[in-house]
């Protein structure tokens, strides 16, 4: 092990960390909104929106991110499309997250118990006042293990990044092994990031997976 290879390049990696973390922060948010709104459209069967949705569903998840993230940054400029590698990289995210997302939220509605929605409607309640108060709390509740499930599999999907050349983790450690050929220091280097980034993440998620389940009980407790 070549230890001073490894602190010479490791400022290196973070950096790549950095851009990693970002695109994928905005690619995960972007997937909650998407998978929220088809799932609604699916839920409330809203008239051809819920078809669209379901396709799309469909198309995002049975197609590689490599392929739509090809498609998106090789494929678009030949109808004069042009996106910035960060651009693809969120929107192909996103696409492929957001079909997830959606499943997620759909198992959490289909949750919640029909006579609830009777005895919302009973007294009154809008459609819109349906989702806000009833079907929205619990059905997130019930979906927290799926969503945070979805997050950290988005977060790990960001290593493909790098075939839009885009200077994240996994091409920082392609990139050290083709100049110095020290695959060992270099892979060593990509696994110990992934390590510090997800390890937090996943604790802190099945806290709040843990909080949230918690409250759905009746519990209250001092934060």
């Amino acid at each position: 092990m070549d230890f001073e290879f490894i602190a010479r390049h490791a400022g290196q990696f973070v950096q790549a960390a950095g851009l990693t973390l970002n695109l994928a922060f905005w690619g995960i948010l972007l997937s909650l909104l998407i998978g929220l709104m088809c799932s609604l459209l699916i839920y409330f069967r809203v008239r051809v929106f819920s078809r669209v949705a379901k396709i799309y569903i469909e198309l995002s998840r049975n197609t590689p991110l490599l392929i739509q993230l090809f498609f998106l940054f090789y494929g678009l400029p030949k109808i004069g499309v042009m996106i910035s590698a960060q651009a693809c990289a969120v929107i192909g995210l996103s696409f492929l997250g957001g079909s997830y997302m959606a499943e997620s939220f759909r198992s959490g509605f289909e949750a919640v118990g029909k006579t609830q929605l009777e005895a919302g409607m009973s007294i009154g309640l809008t459609r819109r006042q349906l989702t806000r108060y009833i079907i929205l709390p619990q059905a997130f509740s019930v979906s927290i293990p799926s969503l945070t499930a979805n997050a950290i599999f988005l977060l790990k999907e960001t290593s493909i990044f790098s075939a839009i050349a885009l200077a994240d983790l996994m091409f920082v450690a392609k990139d050290l092994i083709g100049m110095y050929y020290k695959t060992f220091e270099a892979l060593s280097m990509l696994v110990a990031s992934y390590l510090i980034i997800l390890l937090p993440l996943s604790i802190l998620l099945r806290w709040v997976e843990r909080r949230v389940r918690y409250a759905e009980f009746g519990h209250t407790s001092a934060v």
